[in-house]
């Protein structure tokens, strides 16, 4: 596979036809799905999800996933069962198994029957996709990107060197500038809640903070759009996006 960067400077992989990574998630508790769903599409992969072990076994046919997180209880069947027909499907995909169970045992049963990584409840997001990066990096799935630009209309960000431009004149930011941009850059055209880019440039709650993204738009803004067609525009009551000037 390949690899870009994320807003938090995260290496991102893409599979080798440069299509997002393709993640099968089986649990039958619906909240714990979407969650799980939301951190992976945020890391920029491709996401399906099954609540039990036929629906499971039918997705992967059809989706072909590189990796998948299988819960070890479902309603119809046991997620070892489930294990030994998707390896008659798909012999090499890399397994997390998720399971409330933390004994020794479990974890032996599970890997023995050719799971490749496990996950106790509760656990963080962060492991998660720590743990299926690393999957799916062993498993060969992904390689490098080299490409480390993100481009909207006129303005550019090379996110290895952190030089930014706007019609080919340079831009000098912040850090926290930068990762601001980033972050608008790596979603164009979609409006970002001020929650959002709190979690994600400054990593903490709400928490009646909203008052410091207000000041780092403006700040981006003298620097990026002054005397230029604006590029980063305020939805009122909703957020924050970014798109080429018109």
């Amino acid at each position: 596979m390949t690899t870009t960067t994320s807003p938090q400077g995260r290496t991102e992989l893409l599979r080798p036809d440069r299509t997002p990574v393709r993640v099968l998630v089986v649990d039958d508790e619906a909240s714990l799905t979407e969650l799980l769903s939301m951190a992976l599409r945020y890391e920029g992969w491709d996401v399906r999800s099954a609540g039990d072990g036929a629906a499971a076994v039918r997705t992967a046919r059809a989706f072909r996933p590189d990796v998948v997180i299988l819960d070890v209880m479902l309603p119809d069947m046991d997620g070892l069962a489930v294990l030994g027909r998707l390896r008659r499907e798909l012999s090499d995909v890399p397994v997390l198994f998720l399971t409330a169970r933390d004994s020794v045992e479990d974890r032996i049963a599970g890997l023995t029957a050719g799971g490749d990584d496990y996950v106790t409840k509760p656990f963080s997001l962060e492991e998660v996709v720590a743990r299926l990066r690393g999957l799916i990096r062993r498993s060969g799935t992904a390689a490098a990107r080299s490409e480390s630009q993100l481009v909207v209309g006129d303005l550019m960000l090379d996110e290895d060197s952190h030089e930014v431009s706007r019609g080919g004149r340079n831009i000098h930011l912040t850090a926290t500038e930068f990762e601001l941009l980033r972050f608008l850059m790596r979603n164009p055209r979609r409006v970002l809640s001020k929650a959002q880019i709190l979690d994600r440039v400054w990593n903490y709650d709400f928490g009646g903070q909203a008052n410091v993204v207000e000041l780092y738009i403006s700040y981006l803004r003298k620097k990026i759009d002054a005397g230029r067609t604006p590029m980063i525009h305020t939805r009122r009551g909703a957020g924050y996006l970014i798109k080429p000037g018109e």
